[in-house]
């Protein structure tokens, strides 16, 4: 895994893969991958789908690389932007728009205890079924920020908002899913 120590490594690197540097464009594959899988196969909820939706990115990433401006634009929103782009046209050549069921998504790669293992797996579908009830924007908003690490300035280019219509959804969705959660939470008591 490639380190940065400042945004200029960044900018150094892609400047370097800009100009054709195989090297170079392998740190930012490296840097990124993991992320734009991630948010891929929450969007998409197959592993094999999403490796290669991942792999298709970098393929349009490395087509297009000599055309990326610094613009005000950090690379990495328009690494998402091309993530998001795909992951559109995905739904649109299947024209449907399923989620996969929770339990198929979370797959345990540690050694743990079953119990903790049963524990955690329980904790992930009630957050995963929780957020397949907010809005799709707000998914959107949920999935950017907290499965990807992007900040609300990177989510704002990406999503083609202002920040403070980031802030404004993120804190719904937020609260939403507070409600939802904590809904549950008091139907699970009832229920005992």
């Amino acid at each position: 895994m490639t380190s940065l120590k400042t945004a200029q490594d960044l900018k150094d690197i892609v400047e370097r893969a800009k100009v054709g540097d195989s090297e170079a464009f392998g740190m930012l594959y490296d840097i990124y991958f993991d992320r734009v899988y991630g948010y891929i196969y929450y969007k998409v909820g197959d592993p094999t789908e999403a490796e290669d939706l991942t792999e298709r990115v970098f393929l349009k990433v490395l087509e297009a690389i000599d055309k990326f401006s610094w613009k005000g634009v950090p690379f990495s929103t328009w690494l998402f932007k091309i993530a998001r782009n795909l992951i559109i046209d995905y739904y649109r050549a299947r024209s449907r728009s399923t989620m996969i069921p929770v339990s198929d998504r979370i797959q345990t790669i540690d050694r743990e205890d079953p119990e903790e293992i049963a524990i955690k797996k329980f904790s992930y579908e009630k957050l995963y079924a929780a957020i397949s009830r907010l809005t799709e924007e707000q998914q959107e908003i949920i999935v950017l920020k907290f499965f990807t690490n992007l900040s609300n300035a990177e989510i704002a280019r990406t999503l083609n908002k202002t920040e403070g219509a980031i802030k404004a959804l993120q804190h719904r969705a937020l609260r939403s899913l507070y409600r939802i959660l904590k809904g549950e939470s008091n139907d699970e008591r009832e229920q005992e």
